[in-house]
């Protein structure tokens, strides 16, 4: 089955800012595109907008004068939902309410024809309940834009209870056909990318609660250790506060306030506050003018140590051995030891995070996890008061030497970015086993939708079929809460053999 005839003319229903985008998307693909809103006058406002864009496209050279015209020439702006009646496809975009959407949808039913695809565009709704209200719910389907629209190339194609497959089909091939790449996916509550994306928030913030960092080391951490392009706290202010907790409240409320989507308090806090993000000014940052930029915690220089004693590869960080020595430092090994610890000439270990604390052992330091150790311009370390100043010292310098910042945080087990990369890939392996969507529609859509260095899939292959379970079942017996306990799915993974399962994740 093939998408949607261009000769076919597309509806949308909605003119704030992704039915505007929306509208363009289908508008450059070649289809006729009517703009409706119940406001009287929006809907022209929309068009005169979409049009300035098109303009503007022409002046960046992406778009030719003669298309721009053609384009504008399909572009209606209908007066009333009648004129909607020969569409093939209308995509909702309108205010976030279920009671709006179902009325709107009803209302719909009435005008256009049988073989009409009709769409929502929500991003927190149930699919399955907007459709709920319908003569024919099996015509009915998710179509979940990222903003901007004219620029994400993702789109999740969300199938309802009741959706028929060849409407989900005809849904997936008509984005694909606009450009787009389409990932195909249940509906759940956040579907594939606000249901798995919700510990990279959670966990930062958790962090920070904890008094383990300030938001722009843990930030920081996240950018140049973790290879994410944006920080939990200044990406939550580009988006908004309020609305990226309304988010992570609705996915928190579908689970029926499963712990592992709790929201953040210290994030109520900030919008009740009236501390939004950029648009207001302020939020976990201050944007007014004049302001000082908040920095990251970085080490003072520190003497790094003439050798360390290998014990074991370092499993995940086993390239930092070749980096080490690049240095100049002397790396023994400790043949008959399989662990995975560096032992620094004070005594002291230098250990990758695993879940665990180091006020539990005597004169450790936990490092993070990074995307590449090479690559990677800062590193954390993480201590308890217990440890000895010598051994924090040596570890800083040893990284110091490599080239790294060092940030030091508090003893917070699994650290920022290994506690969230498990989480992740945790929340994804529960997603494929409870049918949501296949593995590489996850990946795709965690890469292209929040821009992640590697999907969920990708982490697990390069880390190792138990490192994401071996962290989370530490953490749950030191907060078992439930909150990070590792689900059946990341258990049945960790303990197949490769024969079984393959060996690719």
């Amino acid at each position: 089955m093939t998408g949607l005839d261009l000769n076919s003319p597309v509806a949308v229903v909605g003119t704030g800012t992704m039915g505007q985008g929306i509208a363009q998307v289908a508008l450059v693909a070649g289809h006729s595109v009517r703009l409706y809103d119940a406001v009287p006058g929006r809907a022209l406002e929309a068009a005169d907008a979409i049009g300035a864009r098109l303009d503007r496209l022409v002046e960046k050279d992406r778009l030719t004068a003669a298309d721009r015209d053609a384009a504008r020439a399909r572009l209606v702006a209908a007066g009333h939902l009648t004129d909607l009646a020969d569409c093939t496809l209308v995509v909702e975009a309108v205010l976030e309410r279920l009671d709006v959407k179902q009325q709107l949808f009803r209302e719909l039913e009435d005008v256009v024809g049988e073989d009409c695809l009709l769409a929502t565009n929500t991003s927190s709704l149930s699919v399955t309940a907007i459709a709920g209200a319908l003569r024919h719910p099996g015509r009915f389907v998710g179509l979940h834009f990222f903003n901007p629209a004219p620029l994400l190339p993702l789109v999740e194609v969300v199938s309802g209870f009741a959706t028929d497959v060849s409407s989900a089909t005809r849904a997936y091939e008509t984005a694909r056909a606009w450009g787009k790449t389409p990932v195909a996916c249940a509906d759940t509550p956040g579907f594939i990318v606000n249901r798995i994306a919700r510990p990279f928030y959670a966990e930062a913030f958790a962090v920070h609660e904890a008094q383990g960092a300030e938001p722009a080391t843990i930030d920081a951490v996240l950018r140049e250790c973790g290879g994410f392009k944006m920080g939990a706290f200044e990406l939550t202010d580009l988006i908004g506060q309020d609305v990226n907790e309304s988010v992570t409240h609705s996915v928190w409320r579908a689970f029926f306030q499963d712990v592992r989507f709790t929201p953040s308090l210290a994030q109520q806090r900030l919008v009740e506050s009236g501390r939004l993000g950029r648009k207001s000014g302020r939020g976990w940052y201050d944007y007014t003018d004049g302001a000082e930029r908040d920095e990251p915690h970085t080490a003072e220089p520190a003497q790094a140590p003439a050798y360390v004693v290998a014990e074991g590869d370092l499993g995940p960080a086993s390239e930092l051995l070749a980096l080490i020595r690049e240095a100049g430092i002397q790396v023994r090994e400790d043949e008959e030891d399989h662990g995975t610890r560096l032992l620094l000439p004070s005594g002291g270990q230098l250990a990758l995070a695993d879940g665990q604390t180091s006020v539990e052992f005597r004169d450790v330091v936990y490092f993070d996890l990074a995307l590449d150790y090479r690559k990677a311009t800062r590193i954390a370390l993480s201590a308890s008061q217990d440890t000895s100043q010598q051994t924090l010292s040596e570890a800083t310098g040893l990284f110091q030497a490599l080239g790294k910042d060092v940030s030091v945080i508090g003893d917070v087990p699994g650290m920022i970015v290994a506690r969230t990369v498990a989480r992740i890939v945790d929340l994804a392996h529960d997603a494929v086993a409870k049918g949501v969507a296949t593995r590489e529609d996850i990946d795709t859509a965690m890469r292209l939708g929040v821009n992640y260095p590697l999907g969920p899939f990708e982490w697990s292959r390069r880390l190792g079929r138990n490192w994401a379970y071996a962290l989370l079942d530490d953490l749950h017996l030191r907060d078992p809460s439930g909150r990070y306990a590792p689900s059946l799915a990341l258990y049945r993974h960790a303990y197949a053999s490769d024969k079984r399962e393959g060996s690719t994740s």
